[in-house]
């Protein structure tokens, strides 16, 4: 069964959007864990726009499960995950001004800087997982990086699937057997929803973890959390 990990961002969005503590953003990790989540993300940005970094070590006590911090590893974010050392960083390559992230790295022209970052973290016994897009090129190129996984970037994939092209599954199908074979875990995200994710995991050998929030937040407003989370939890099996 491939771990369900809540990315809890569009709740912190909510609650920055009047300035307050409503929805509480710590209450909310601690609710979907409950609720059978094996897992809870968030992604910090620089200008703080939905999680705080602050938001970051609160959550460290409370997060009995899978703690997943991603982010570009800018200096400041290399400090919080150091101090916070959660189960695992996702390094995500994207700009300052990114509305979401939109593209995974070249893992081949940045090779050096990844080692280098990845070395740091895996020194402080932190799994490492780098963002890519369903390249086979940029698969092989992780595994110089000394990587532990690979998350796979699902939006192209979600899109063709609401198109009715369930065709589009071949290029992450072919990533995550090549992940298998070099020794590199699979994670995806972006994306994925309620609608195809039974698909997805049904495709793809070896997945791990899926990294899911815009999706299951907007569902939960029509399902509920509890339920939703139930949901994905039963097409994960």
């Amino acid at each position: 069964m491939a771990k369900l990990s809540v990315n809890i961002n569009k709740i912190a969005t909510l609650r920055n959007s009047r300035g307050g503590d409503t929805p509480n953003v710590i209450q909310f990790a601690k609710d979907v864990q409950q609720y059978g989540a094996q897992g809870v993300t968030i992604h910090p940005r620089p200008d703080e726009r939905h999680i705080k970094y602050q938001d970051a070590y609160d959550l460290k006590e409370i997060v009995h499960t899978e703690y997943n911090i991603e982010g570009n590893p800018i200096s400041k974010f290399v400090e919080m995950v150091l101090k916070i050392k959660p189960t695992q960083v996702t390094l995500v390559p994207d700009a300052v001004d990114a509305l979401t992230s939109n593209a995974g790295w070249d893992t081949i022209k940045n090779k050096e800087f990844l080692k280098e970052v990845i070395a740091e973290f895996k020194r402080n016994n932190i799994r490492t997982s780098i963002f890519l897009d369903p390249d086979l090129k940029q698969v092989e190129g992780a595994i110089a990086t000394g990587a532990d996984r690979i998350e796979l970037y699902t939006e192209a994939f979600a899109h063709q699937y609401g198109l009715g092209n369930k065709e589009a599954i071949q290029p992450y199908l072919a990533c995550a057997t090549l992940a298998n074979e070099l020794g590199l875990g699979v994670n995806a995200g972006h994306d994925l929803s309620l609608d195809n994710i039974s698909f997805f995991k049904a495709e793809m050998p070896g997945l791990l973890e899926v990294s899911i929030g815009h999706a299951l937040v907007s569902e939960s407003l029509y399902l509920g959390v509890e339920n939703v989370i139930q949901m994905y939890l039963h097409r994960l099996k």
